[in-house]
């Protein structure tokens, strides 16, 4: 990977880094979408999301007002989720961060009041004692373009640096309006290139996605969901093509199926880098992305020559600890420091975007003297960060060698599927979820069933066997790639919820304890 000069969207120079192996690896079991990207050897990006229910930020609900609080400046609104949603009533769309653009944006919400039915979309996920962020700003995302019905802004991706293409591009956009309406468009980076037709095809195929929801809603009950979000895998394929992928792959034969059809109908995705894993371990195993995932839910991170990173959640920000750990320099105790904390640099960067860490930062960086030393370690961030999907922003390092920066909220964090609150210590600490287990417990299977076994015995704590098997959990293995096998489940009182032991067996003919339960 080396870094080359290019210009940001404000005309700055900056460093982006070219040469970079991508590889995406998608998977759908234990009732998730899992995928996974790959680049240069290192995951930077993890997400699962459950097949049925999936992620709400971008579906569309037709909502009732419950109560509106003026201290707030904020009404709060049912719309069939577990918790109200909260919209602000002076709300004004910008651009989700990543898009540039203007026009007459504000929405007049005053009127609001108890009772009210509305249309909102989700903008931000429930997080915590919090429910998920709603707006009025209804946007429907395409290909090329982001429509906006009622919304009078156009906009143009932050990718797009040249000022011709985005002049261009803008005055397009402008041509799409319907006359007489305050309808707007958002220009994608995948709009560069496209001619006026495939513009306009897509904003005609936006609108009608629009009309469909407004007809759904005229007969639907305040809480029913008008307009769903494509599921994880169509989202990640729809917004990486036109990047430098390498190849994607695919371990589950619908996924593959689906995804295929998706680049039948683009003509900018190589059908040949769709490539269908057919082995019988677990895919994300033996490409060492399990083990990777693994370490990214534990708090401390190793760096390379000896440092490391911890990282602390607390309920206002994410808080990391750069430690210079068995590091030694060759010199001086402050060239020392500026070494480790520009490795340190690197890897947060990696981190916070494999780990999906929203909001506030804090980096306690290695004190170092050198104010050159404080401002390189900074634009290392910077210009690292700058990689990321998610909108970030840094700010100086202080005196005391602290730097704060933000980055947007896109999704869950990986610890929020991942991880739970211990139960044995008060919610003090913290243990795999269940669905990570199930998923290292199936993984375990698989092994088993490729060394040759036929049979297979799972020693784990009784509460997970009663979920596994109340659930199905792996219904579709045992009618696909586990049919014929014999798998037996013997539950262990004393074993904490995260223990569990997979061995095979040869024979047929097992002794096995009286509560031991067979997995069909």
């Amino acid at each position: 990977m080396r870094p080359v000069s290019a210009l940001d969207s404000r005309g700055r120079k900056k460093k982006v880094f070219t040469g970079m192996k991508k590889q995406w690896f998608f998977d759908r079991y234990c009732g998730q979408n899992l995928v996974a990207l790959i680049e240069d050897g290192k995951v930077v990006e993890f997400a699962t999301e459950p097949e049925e229910d999936g992620e709400v930020v971008g579906n569309v609900y037709k909502g009732r007002v419950m109560n509106v609080v003026a201290g707030m400046n904020a009404a709060f609104v049912s719309c069939g989720l577990q918790k109200n949603c909260y919209l602000p009533l002076d709300e004004e769309y910008d651009g989700d961060g990543r898009y540039e653009g203007s026009g007459d944006t504000r929405a007049t919400l005053s009127h609001l009041k108890a009772g009210d039915e509305i249309i909102v979309q989700v903008t931000k996920e429930p997080r915590g004692s919090k429910g998920a962020k709603v707006t009025t700003h209804l946007s429907f995302v395409g290909k090329r373009l982001i429509y906006l019905p009622s919304t009078d802004f156009f906009g143009i991706s932050q990718k797009i640096v040249d000022e011709s293409d985005r002049t261009e591009l803008l005055k397009a956009a402008e041509k799409l309006r319907k006359k007489g309406t305050r309808e707007g468009f958002i220009m994608r980076t995948k709009s560069l290139g496209a001619d006026f037709k495939q513009l306009k095809k897509e904003a005609e195929y936006l609108r009608k996605l629009f009309s469909e929801t407004e007809k759904h809603a005229k007969n639907a009950t305040c809480g029913e969901l008008l307009y769903k979000n494509d599921d994880l895998p169509i989202r990640v394929m729809r917004d990486s093509i036109g990047e430098e992928i390498e190849s994607m792959h695919v371990g589950d034969k619908e996924l593959f199926e689906r995804l295929l059809k998706l680049a039948k109908l683009r003509d900018d995705f190589p059908q040949k880098k769709l490539v269908l894993y057919s082995g019988n371990r677990s895919l994300f195993k033996i490409h060492g992305i399990s083990q990777l995932v693994y370490d990214a839910t534990k708090p401390v991170v190793p760096l390379e020559g000896g440092g490391t990173l911890v990282i602390d959640h607390t309920e206002a920000m994410t808080v990391i600890d750069v430690n210079s750990g068995s590091h030694v320099g060759e010199s001086n105790l402050e060239e020392t420091a500026f070494a480790v904390n520009r490795i340190a640099a690197k890897e947060i960067a990696r981190q916070v975007r494999l780990r999906n860490i929203g909001g506030i930062v804090v980096v306690d960086f290695i004190d170092m003297l050198s104010e050159d030393h404080k401002a390189e370690v900074t634009r290392d961030l910077t210009e690292l960060l700058a990689l990321d999907k998610a909108k970030c922003h840094v700010l100086p390092m202080s005196e005391l060698c602290l730097t704060q920066f933000t980055r947007k909220r896109l999704g869950s964090e990986l610890t929020k599927s991942l991880i739970k609150a211990c139960p044995h210590c008060h919610g003090n600490g913290s243990v795999h979820s269940d669905i990570f287990l199930t998923m290292q417990i199936r993984d375990a299977l698989l092994d088993c069933f490729a060394d040759g076994y036929q049979a297979a015995i799972v020693d784990l704590n009784d509460g997970m066997m009663r979920k596994i098997l109340e659930e199905g959990t792996y219904s579709k293995e045992m009618k696909g790639r586990w049919r014929g096998k014999q798998i037996y489940l013997i539950p262990h009182k004393t074993y904490k919820e995260h223990c569990f032991r997979v061995h095979g067996e040869h024979t047929k003919i097992l002794t096995l304890p009286d509560n031991a339960q067979i997995l069909y």
